[in-house]
């Protein structure tokens, strides 16, 4: 799933492109997760604003209004210069602009493109409810993190997976910022000292700072809006490497399941 890395990486190389053009017209392909909730010709005319994204939404504004984007499991926006090709199967969704054609292209079809009077009001605002933090903002520190977390009885690595406490960690950063602050990642949310708090917060950002350099992750179908893919699972030290050796220590590194998603972790660099 694109998480905030991917998808922060999707606004910076799409926003250069696309902001300021005039929409031209508005093609629909198969149904997403949400409907468009508007009458696609009522974008025809407006102007696109400055790209902006919360959480592991984007969000444009069109004037009175804008489009809340989220890519799903598998979805990627591209944008092509000029008349852009025929859509295939997976394309469910073209802007086409002044400047160029803005595409999502999904072949899971649980991405969304849902109208919005406004960012605080409507459909955005409901599915923008409830989100944690940005791990980029100055809040975000260890002792937001110990608060946030007392109490908690789930393991912290689904509590990092929730969104509540912290936005767009996702599975694989999840993974990667514990094995850096050196945390098992089943350990008990609420059982982490404010020390450890520290270190995982700045874990977090460290991992999504690597990231966001290197244009994210792609295992299958990510892309940027150039149609670059991300680079950052070439270094991952734990993700995706069970059986391998832990680079710290030389113990093999394993894999169990928490929540129905595959968690890597060094059993021995990584303490309860």
């Amino acid at each position: 799933m694109p998480e905030l890395p991917e998808v922060e990486t999707t606004r910076r190389t799409l926003a250069p492109r696309i902001e300021g053009a005039n929409i031209e017209a508005v093609r629909l392909g198969k149904p997403l997760r949400w409907p468009l909730g508007c009458d696609a010709e009522r974008l025809v005319g407006r102007t696109v604003g400055a790209l902006e994204r919360r959480g592991k939404y984007l969000w444009m504004p069109l004037g009175d209004g804008g489009l809340l984007i989220h890519l799903g499991m598998s979805g990627s926006l591209g944008f092509h210069d000029g008349a852009a090709p025929p859509g295939g199967p997976h394309d469910h969704f073209d802007l086409v602009t002044s400047r160029g054609t803005m595409r999502l292209h999904d072949p899971r079809r649980f991405g969304a493109v849902v109208w919005s009077p406004s960012r605080d009001e409507g459909p955005a605002a409901r599915l923008l409810a409830g989100l944690g933090l940005e791990p980029f903002d100055a809040a975000f520190d260890g002792a937001h993190l110990h608060r946030a977390l007392r109490g908690r009885r789930m393991a912290i690595k689904q509590a990092l997976l929730a969104g509540d406490v912290v936005v767009g960690a996702g599975n694989i950063y999840a993974c990667e910022a514990l094995f850096d602050a050196g945390i098992d990642p089943r350990l008990p949310a609420g059982r982490l000292s404010r020390p450890r708090c520290e270190r995982l917060a700045a874990s977090l950002r460290a991992t999504l700072a690597g990231a966001l350099g290197m244009g994210g992750t792609t295992l299958r179908d990510f892309r940027d809006a150039h149609g670059m893919s991300g680079t950052f699972q070439q270094q991952a030290r734990v993700y995706g490497r069970e059986g391998e050796p832990c680079g710290a220590c030389g113990t093999r590194v394993r894999r169990v399941v928490q929540g129905q998603r595959s968690t890597f972790f060094c059993p021995r660099c990584q303490r309860r």
